[in-house]
């Protein structure tokens, strides 16, 4: 039987099913209150320390979820109400369950699919401390199993060992949870959306997230279609390193740019550059992890990437704070983030932050080639006082002889305003197109809602249109246009992106190969 869901990281995947959701071991209760709040506060403290160990493996994206996660469980205004309720009687473990489970029903009940989304990571809280509360902690999958439930903790998945395959297949889930972004960054096959089955599935299961389908207890002619098509896959995966260390560019010979998206310094080091073009984008929010970060740690991980580049540009964005990306101390609450104050809104009403970033990127703007853009523009005013505090921090630190280089200052365009207005902005440096935000605010479909995702997607018309207007309005005005959304990445838009006019792709790391090969398959 076939089960039809939504693909979140292309792959194959063919084990084992491990059940997610399987019950959690049974806490052993103490003789007094005292008791079960020491007993609730070592399982905490063993948490953290879990959480504490992974985060000196992670890479950028990890690291920041799971600081998020470690910055929650140490706030006083989560536990609270779980020791309070130890006060009047309640076990350890039932006071635990019972505070989370408010709190996960908030976030739930919630009408931003963002947030829904996020109650993953609350469960995950909840889940690690009633682990440590047991004496037996978790279940490991075995190697290579696949993945099965309604959802899974970021925690499960950084500590899967994924060198054996194995997938991830979820009755529910989002194409932008925080485990979908890294599954993509790790090229582990993840299907969401699944829907529950009438009966529990158990055995060998066939994952295909190439299209989005998982079979269960497949036939032998089901395993042997399923092995072709996963075989068909590898083997484009393989040509496709052919093309990693060249140059891209069409069949006709068609020059294109492929860059790389990064989100931590440390992202680089798994990269030659050899291999791209620069940096097409480089997020910042995930520097602010646990605290805001100072100026010196700004400028240290910007230098870092400049001087790697050797030269190749590499376009930084100021902080898109707030959306889908929540920032401790920074952003605000409020109920419609993704129209809310975001990006550029968020940093000209924090005006200490963003002055504060902008004389880090001054600063590091002397150690290569650095481009600056600014997230979530939507009319021109915002792109003029953003470059006008520039302005003045270049100003302030020529005065006190601080070495600095005012860098090339582009915007984001992912407001529709902007796609559909371009000739208002004739005076940036250059245009980034953000398909993610773009697409969703053109079809009023979230991007991270998997029950609008067939209406997601960059290759409608209306969107496509807009790319191309943005493309067109760059060549005649002498504007560089690039595309730094997951479009980019995506082999079966490629071919629309570049008929829209577009010569310059940013994608992540794990998907240049791919790009590059797609790239050579388009008759532009």
């Amino acid at each position: 039987m076939r089960i039809e869901g939504i693909p979140a990281s292309a792959g194959y995947a063919e084990g084992l099913l491990f059940d997610l959701d399987r019950p959690l071991a049974v806490y052993e209760g103490k003789t007094s209150a005292a008791e079960e709040k020491a007993a609730l506060k070592a399982a905490i403290d063993k948490a953290v320390g879990r959480l504490t160990s992974l985060v000196e493996t992670a890479d950028g994206d990890a690291a920041g979820i799971l600081e998020f996660q470690i910055a929650m469980l140490e706030d006083d205004a989560l536990s609270g109400p779980a020791f309070g309720s130890i006060g009047l009687g309640q076990p350890a473990d039932a006071a635990w369950r019972q505070a989370l489970d408010v709190e996960i029903a908030g976030y739930e009940a919630s009408d931003q699919d963002y947030f829904r989304a996020r109650a993953a990571d609350l469960r995950d809280i909840r889940d690690q401390v009633l682990w440590a509360l047991s004496e037996h902690g978790e279940t490991a999958a075995p190697a290579g199993a696949i993945l099965y439930g309604e959802d899974i903790a970021p925690t499960r998945f950084l500590e899967t060992d994924w060198s054996s395959g194995g997938g991830i297949a979820l009755k529910a889930g989002s194409t932008a949870s925080h485990v979908a972004m890294l599954a993509r960054s790790r090229g582990v096959p993840m299907v969401v959306g699944l829907g529950t089955p009438a009966d529990k599935p158990a055995g060998v299961a066939l994952l295909d997230a190439e299209h989005g389908g998982i079979v269960l207890s497949p036939s032998p002619a089901e395993v042997e279609a399923f092995r072709r098509s996963s075989s068909a896959f590898a083997a484009r995966q393989g040509k496709a390193q052919t093309f990693l260390a060249q140059p891209a560019a069409t069949k006709a010979g068609t020059a294109v740019r492929v860059q790389v998206n990064i989100a931590d310094p440390s992202d680089v080091d798994g990269i030659d550059i050899a291999t791209c073009d620069g940096v097409g984008l480089m997020r910042t929010e995930f520097l602010f992890g646990k605290s805001l970060p100072d100026e010196e740690t700004q400028y240290r991980a910007y230098r870092k990437v400049l001087e790697w580049a050797g030269g190749k540009p590499v376009t930084i964005r100021t902080v898109d704070a707030g959306g889908d990306k929540p920032v401790p101390g920074f952003t605000v609450e409020e109920t419609n983030p993704f129209l809310g104050l975001r990006g550029i809104r968020l940093s000209l009403a924090r005006l200490d932050i963003f002055r504060m970033q902008i004389r880090a990127l001054l600063r590091a703007a002397v150690h290569g080639n650095l481009k600056v853009m600014f997230p979530m523009i939507a009319t021109a005013e915002e792109y003029a006082q953003a470059a006008a505090l520039f302005a003045e921090e270049q100003t302030a630190l020529a005065a006190r002889g601080v070495a600095h280089k005012l860098p090339p200052l582009g915007i984001m365009v992912e407001v529709p305003s902007v796609a559909i207005a371009p000739e208002a902005f004739a005076k940036v440096a250059f245009f980034s197109i953000g398909s993610n935000d773009l697409t969703q605010y053109v079809m009023a479909a979230a991007r991270d809602n998997a029950s609008v995702a067939h209406l997601n997607s960059v290759r409608h018309p209306a969107v496509l249109r807009l790319i191309a207007s943005v493309a067109a309005f760059g060549r005649e005005k002498g504007i560089p246009v690039s595309l730094c959304g997951d479009a980019g990445g995506d082999p079966a838009a490629i071919p629309l992106l570049l008929e829209a006019g577009l010569r310059d792709l940013s994608v992540a790391p794990a998907q240049l190969a791919m790009a590059k090969a797609a790239i050579a398959d388009v008759s532009v």
